[in-house]
């Protein structure tokens, strides 16, 4: 079953932060992941929100997991924390 990383993100050093993107985007890459949603308008419809949005798929929670906690991501995460303020989660796909 796919699942899904959704990041709310508000960058704080947006020079420092391009270090990051493409670090990121490779390690995603790497473990077959891929961009649903990265940084687009985005529009509140209830609650608050304070940033930008970035939506990742995977295979599965388990491969969600193994890109979070591997070493690719993990060496450019500290550049992120840094940089960035988010809340993240994941979430397996389907239906009710």
């Amino acid at each position: 079953m796919s699942a899904y990383v959704i990041v709310e993100i508000d960058v704080e050093d947006p020079a420092a932060y391009e270090e990051y993107r493409p670090l990121a985007a490779n390690s995603v890459a790497r473990h077959g992941g891929r961009y649903i949603a990265r940084g687009g308008k985005a529009e509140t419809l209830e609650g608050e929100w304070f940033g930008r949005i970035v939506v990742l798929e995977f295979d599965s929670l388990d491969a969600a997991h193994a890109w979070y906690y591997s070493d690719d991501y993990q060496g450019c995460l500290p550049i992120r924390l840094r940089t960035s303020r988010a809340r993240m989660i994941a979430v397996e796909g389907g239906g009710a």
